[in-house]
């Protein structure tokens, strides 16, 4: 036991000698390549890949070759857009074509740089047929006062604007659920007394009312076809008719 203890000492000994005089271990990867000391190694985020400069000679897929520089779209141009101009009125910007576009002037000569006109007015400012805006069926459109919502829109892509191209717009509510007011007239005329106009415009409480009551001894009936005629009662989803 005493020699054990001794052979132990001398090994700690040994080790912290070796501390003393700089000696470090020496790491190995899994494939068995030794790392050298002090090598670093740029750091990325797991499951990422090295990051490139993005090519600034792509050109937008929408961009006409060689055609006239006045007749690019938005996409493919930038502009010194300014709001200094008389609202309707024809102003003229300063535009420069994006890296890749190729253009002419009237004169077949290659442009880099030329003047843009367009009428003076932003983007909200536009007529309805020049934007898009997305629909939405969460509205009811047969009501008094009848529903609104705040619709996004974006401006098609051929349209020249001031300001931001996608705004928001107060918008009525018109979706339609694909029911027709002349089937469900003709429905309340002819079988109106069995309920079968409101079952076809989905209100099956009032359906299954007017049947078992004999269209209410025919006043209901009569009613009903005064209302459908007006467009007072509607589908029940809440949409017009087509």
């Amino acid at each position: 036991m005493a020699v054990r203890k001794v052979v132990d000492l001398a090994l700690v000994l040994w080790q912290m000698l070796g501390l003393l005089r700089g000696d470090s271990l020496s790491t190995k990867e899994p494939d068995g390549m030794l790392q050298p000391k002090g090598t670093v190694f740029p750091a990325s985020p797991l499951g990422t890949s090295p990051a490139y400069p993005a090519d600034v000679t792509a050109v937008p897929s929408n961009c006409p070759s060689a055609g006239l520089c006045s007749k690019l779209p938005p996409v493919c141009i930038n502009c010194m857009l300014h709001s200094n101009c008389v609202y309707g009125k024809d102003a003229s910007f300063n535009c420069t074509v994006k890296p890749g576009v190729h253009c002419m002037d009237e004169n077949k000569q290659e442009q880099k740089t030329f003047p843009k006109t367009m009428i003076c007015q932003f983007c909200w400012q536009l007529p309805p047929t020049e934007y898009q805006c997305k629909e939405t069926t969460k509205c009811k459109t047969v009501q008094c006062p009848r529903e609104y919502f705040i619709s996004n829109c974006t401006v098609r892509e051929h349209v020249h604007c001031l300001g931001n191209r996608t705004f928001q717009k107060k918008m009525y509510c018109n979706w339609t659920g694909g029911y027709k007011w002349s089937t469900a007239l003709a429905l309340s005329i002819t079988l109106g007394g069995f309920g079968a106009d409101r079952f076809y415009l989905g209100q099956w409480k009032e359906g299954l009312g007017k049947l078992f009551s004999f269209g209410g001894l025919g006043i209901w009936t009569l009613i009903d076809v005064l209302l459908i005629g007006i467009g007072y009662i509607g589908p029940a989803d809440g949409s017009l008719y087509i």
